[in-house]
């Protein structure tokens, strides 16, 4: 059924899945999304990968949650309908939707295609402002969604689709900080931690081709970790394996999420050389100073890619075969799936297949 909004922006309805409040467990959910305007594209959701901010948000963790709360940042699908003005994109083609569906299009950052550092601020595909209804964004844990066309990446045809969902965030984010530092042949890579993030980061520096060395706590993985394309392990917690590292490193990765020493990798570092933070600790990294200016290292930080990068990056994976390790899940466990999810119990990225979502009424 088709209705109004305001006597201007017509909606059809969607299912989903969506917390109601932070307390509440994700359960199915009726809504409306608005139909597509002329530079919009109407996408039937196939695949949505779980990402942690997922959790963060319907949890409430990082405060500022709109409930009821839709996540999912991760999406392929098919394209249904597209608006008067659309002409990249028709019906039927394969089409991804990753962390932002709206920026100014205006400032700086955006003018460069780095969208992602927007200076108002980009809009989240879940829990962010909605103009065009009034409301805020619902993410991918849903049957439908509707973007504007800039907004909408082109999935390569040759690869995985279930395996292409988390390339959108864990893909885009690793890949950005190893495309804007250069990284390539010749380079010793350090990639610490072997999750989400890490095992992409794996990939994609193997596949860039430099000498990939990942650093873990876990003995048990060096195996994996050569397999997805480690060159070296080096356990984190042997002073003696750390210190054989010093000064060797012309970039590191680290994608831990959790408390843990920067001040060993800095040390790891060549003169001039960079750390790139992309895991978010709860609690700040304590620094010592004179870990970057003994050798005049750089500490950094990065975000996602924008728009043109994040294509990029899927046409490289397109390119080397690239896709993110998955566990298929139907939506009705997303809960077990969190749970499994803070105990690092998943190898390594969920991926909700679609098809298992409830139909409407």
């Amino acid at each position: 059924m088709r209705s109004s909004f305001l006597q201007v922006q017509t909606m059809f309805q969607c299912t989903g899945y969506a917390a109601q409040s932070a307390e509440t467990p994700l359960a199915p959910f009726s809504f409306e999304r608005r139909d597509p305007g002329a530079s919009d594209i109407e996408i039937e959701i196939v695949y949505c990968g779980v990402c942690h901010s997922d959790l963060h948000t319907v949890r409430d963790e990082w405060g500022g949650t709109l409930y009821p709360s839709v996540p999912g940042h991760e999406i392929v699908g098919r394209v249904t309908r597209v608006g008067a003005e659309v002409t990249t994109f028709k019906s039927g083609d394969l089409a991804g939707v990753g962390c932002m569906v709206a920026s100014c299009r205006e400032c700086s950052s955006c003018r460069e295609g780095l969208e992602q550092y927007c200076e108002p601020g980009f809009t989240g595909t879940y829990n962010g402002p909605e103009p065009q209804t009034g409301g805020h964004t619902f993410g991918g844990y849903s049957s439908h969604i509707v973007v504007d066309s800039h907004f909408v990446l082109r999935i390569p045809e040759n690869l995985d689709l279930a395996g292409v969902a988390p390339l959108l965030c864990a893909g885009i984010t690793t890949y950005s900080p190893l495309r804007h530092w250069k990284v390539g042949p010749g380079q010793k890579v350090g990639i610490v931690g072997l999750g989400g993030l890490g095992h992409m980061g794996l990939k994609l520096a193997h596949a860039m081709g430099a000498q990939v060395t990942l650093f873990t706590t876990s003995p048990g993985k060096e195996a994996d970790a050569k397999r997805l394309g480690a060159d070296a392990v080096v356990i984190s917690k042997d002073a003696d394996a750390m210190a054989a590292q010093g000064e060797s490193f012309d970039f590191i990765l680290d994608t831990v999420a959790a408390e843990h020493d920067i001040n060993a990798y800095l040390a790891l570092l060549k003169r001039d050389a960079t750390l790139v933070q992309v895991g978010a600790p709860e609690k700040p990294l304590p620094m010592q100073v004179f870990s970057v200016i003994w050798r005049r290292r750089n500490f950094a930080g990065s975000l996602i890619g924008g728009i043109a990068e994040t294509q990029e990056m899927l046409d490289f994976c397109a390119e080397h075969g690239i896709t993110s390790d998955i566990e298929m899940i139907p939506i009705d466990q997303i809960e077990t799936a969190y749970a499994r999810m803070l105990k690092s119990d998943v190898k390594y990225r969920f991926v909700i297949d679609m098809a298992s979502l409830p139909k409407a009424a």
